[in-house]
């Protein structure tokens, strides 16, 4: 056994770990950060960049057949060799090597094996080999393990062999025919990307397609999904799941139908990293999320008295995003060198140190065809949370740009106007290529920019982005003074 002493340990050598440590280190501490799997986390293997190459090609393909010129050029289908390998790529072969020498030229040292907390402050790590090393640190263990899926206790399931995510990211075949439990965001690009391949899918979808984004969204996904033959069964409930040998997977459903198909990929969700980290020996308990305040210390057991023991991206459930992950990891690693240095944190609302935006502000995108681009607030969110707000949509093919971007554009756009304020709070998009109007909006929405200052960001034209003078002239030029009387209807939560 081997002891060192650190100024800060991360557990968890994921995007939401590196940041932390990088932070850190150009704070001026010592790091090392602690990594039992591949260096680069989920997302760099099994998530947002493998999937992200799989649904590029399919929105490539689908963007040259909506132009005339370039579909007369089109005369395929997918390669889907070429697809596979170029998420191979994307994925580094599954191999660290280039993420391992990014964390040498940060200054960042590594040690790999499994971490576990075993009293404040120390972390002891088993080496693939069994050595154990510990360390001890000087100011902060930050846990930053994530989430792996979650498996219903569907009867039969555990014994079917279906795929979680990483399975059907990894995948080096398309099966003829796949099953997809669970209609969120996974469900649904999957769906997207093994249909494009060539698979026939059914998507089972209990409590209904993208449930957490604008209910017109979700329809336009629906319906495209249909439209390009995936089973889409929405309400549909699996009570058993069975396969014999290795057989076709038989899905049993609640109205007594049964779907068959050779693999079945499970995306109902996600559970923390949490189980085997050594959390009882500081008084929490183990497999939890990590409860954390607003600086993302952890609260709770003996944890809870100090300052030393953090928690952020996935395993603190406040926003499962990477890039909300990386940045809350920005903000911590910098009030941690602070803290260290004797200096001010500042934690107010939009601080340098705060993480405002998980709360106000989180940008998310579904990359099914079409796709959903959604910041800030839902209706329903906004309902639940008491703001009086109203609503704002506009048709995305009537403008002019989309028109010229694709025939037979179809799409909507929404703004959710915070009637008090006069600031937006939610934007919701869906249609071809709308990815990279939601930037846009985190800026106004992040920034409390004035609906009477939007009117001066001008939309170049023909752009997609000319939807932004669309929405406001639909929503009315605001009056000046504290009382404006809305322009369309009201929710009044």
């Amino acid at each position: 056994m081997t002891a060192t002493s650190v100024d800060v340990i991360v557990i968890g050598a994921g995007p939401v770990g590196e940041n932390v440590a990088d932070r850190a280190v150009q704070g001026g501490l010592s790091v090392t950060i602690v990594e039992r799997e591949l260096v680069g986390g989920e997302c760099s293997y099994w998530a947002c960049m493998p999937t992200k190459a799989l649904l590029r090609d399919v929105a490539a393909l689908r963007a040259a057949r909506q132009v005339p010129g370039a579909a007369a050029a089109v005369t395929g289908e997918l390669d889907v060799a070429a697809v596979l390998a170029r998420r191979d790529r994307f994925a580094a072969h599954w191999h660290d090597d280039g993420q391992v020498d990014w964390l040498d030229s940060a200054g960042i040292d590594l040690v790999r094996g499994h971490g576990r907390l075993t009293g404040p402050r120390t972390v002891a790590v088993t080496a693939p080999d069994g050595a154990v090393h510990t360390l001890t640190a000087r100011h902060a263990v930050v846990i930053t393990t994530g989430s792996t899926a979650a498996v219903p206790p569907i009867p039969g399931l555990s014994e079917a062999r279906a795929w979680t995510s990483r399975e059907a990211v990894a995948a080096s075949d398309v099966p003829e025919r796949l099953a997809v439990i669970g209609g969120g965001v996974v469900g649904s690009e999957m769906a997207t990307v093994y249909s494009a391949l060539g698979a026939a899918v059914t998507l089972i979808a209990r409590d209904g397609v993208l449930p957490n984004v604008e209910p017109f969204a979700a329809d336009h996904v629906v319906a495209s999904l249909r439209a390009a033959g995936v089973d889409v069964r929405v309400g549909a409930e699996p009570t058993r799941v069975s396969r014999d040998g290795e057989g076709p997977v038989v899905i049993t459903l609640a109205d007594g139908g049964t779907v068959v198909a050779d693999e079945l990929l499970v995306a109902t969700g996600r559970r923390p990293n949490t189980a085997d980290l050594g959390l009882d020996s500081v008084g929490l308990t183990p497999g939890d999320w990590l409860a954390v305040d607003e600086g993302l210390r952890v609260v709770g057991g003996d944890a809870g008295t100090g300052t030393w023991l953090y928690a952020a991206g996935d395993v603190n459930r406040r926003a499962l995003l990477t890039h909300q992950g990386k940045y809350q990891a920005r903000a911590l690693g910098d009030a941690i060198a602070a803290r260290a240095a004797g200096l001010p944190v500042d934690l107010t609302p939009w601080g340098r140190h705060a993480v405002t935006a998980d709360e106000r502000a989180v940008p998310q995108v579904v990359f099914t065809d079409p796709e959903v681009a959604a910041v800030g607030l839902t209706v329903r969110a906004a309902r639940e949370a008491g703001r009086q707000v109203r609503t704002v949509e506009y048709d995305l093919g009537a403008v002019a740009g989309a028109a010229l971007h694709a025939d037979g554009y179809a799409g909507r756009a929404s703004l959710l106007i915070d009637e008090q304020a006069g600031t937006v709070v939610g934007f919701t998009a869906v249609g071809p290529d709308v990815t990279e109007l939601v930037h846009a909006a985190t800026i106004a929405i992040a920034g409390e920019v004035p609906l009477e200052r939007l009117w001066h960001a001008v939309p170049a034209y023909p752009t997609v982005s000319e939807v932004w003078l669309r929405l406001l002239e639909t929503a009315g030029r605001p009056q000046p003074g504290p009382a404006r009387q809305p322009t369309t209807t009201l929710v009044d939560a």
